[in-house]
């Protein structure tokens, strides 16, 4: 029987309702949101200061975008090892590479269902962290 531990998550949208829907799949997946952040600043701001295993970041967002996010986050050693998802509605070929581009270990294109992201998060986090990295 596997156990699975229960991880801290950040979630960044500035649609509250999309925040809500984050919340729900981090719940689904038995995971603990650390931080609803409203803005791409004050997700990079919660990033440093929470102890998180996972960054659910909205492509577009005031101050900071998901992906500015997302690349500040792979350049601190602090976060480097942070998982990240980002989620956009932007479908073409040539936004989910950028977002690949600066680090994310994927991108979802919304309208996406809780389950469905809950089931993204379970097989993240359930992999064997890069480097013995957990954080």
């Amino acid at each position: 029987m596997t156990v699975t531990v229960s991880e801290r998550i950040l979630i960044a949208d500035d649609d509250p309702d999309i925040r809500e829907l984050l919340s729900v799949a981090v719940s689904k997946a038995g995971h603990e949101v650390a931080y609803a952040a409203v803005d791409g600043s004050d997700a990079l701001a919660a990033a440093r200061r929470e102890s998180i295993r996972m960054a659910i970041l909205d492509v577009s967002m005031p101050n900071m975008t998901g992906l500015e996010v997302c690349a500040a986050l792979r350049a601190d050693p602090r976060t480097a090892g942070v998982t990240v998802v980002l989620v956009s509605a932007g479908v073409q070929d040539s936004a989910v590479q950028a977002g690949l581009d600066v680090g994310a270990d994927r991108y979802l294109t919304k309208p996406f269902s809780p389950r469905a992201l809950a089931r993204v998060i379970s097989e993240l986090l359930d992999r064997p962290a890069e480097n013995g990295n957990l954080s």
